[in-house]
């Protein structure tokens, strides 16, 4: 492993095709060596998405550019796993309550 003096600001995105909302930066567009081999096989083939400004000033929707910069700098890439599936009935509970207090 090279050791790279430069400070990392650009990420390449890449969203997988074999997991929707799962998505992997790496420092380097098309440079997935710091990738390990199961991620990778898991991660399928990676559709690129952008290149990323990790230190201007818009954040990631998802992410935070600090842990992704620190992911980056320590093991080569970041994987942004997808959220967690919406509990339906837990929100239906909840619309249920707001119609009640609503009601009173």
């Amino acid at each position: 492993m090279t050791t790279n003096t430069k400070p990392i600001t650009l990420c390449a995105i890449y969203k997988s095709k074999a997991k929707d909302e799962m998505y992997l930066y790496v420092a380097k567009r098309d440079q997935f060596e710091q990738v390990p081999e199961a991620l990778r096989q898991m991660f399928g083939k990676p559709e690129f998405v952008m290149m990323f400004n990790l230190t201007g000033d818009k954040p990631l929707v998802r992410a935070k550019n600090d842990e992704v910069l620190q992911k980056l700098a320590e093991q080569g890439y970041y994987l942004q796993m997808p959220p967690p599936p919406e509990n339906l009935h837990k929100a239906f509970l909840a619309q249920q309550v707001a119609q009640q207090k609503g009601e009173k």
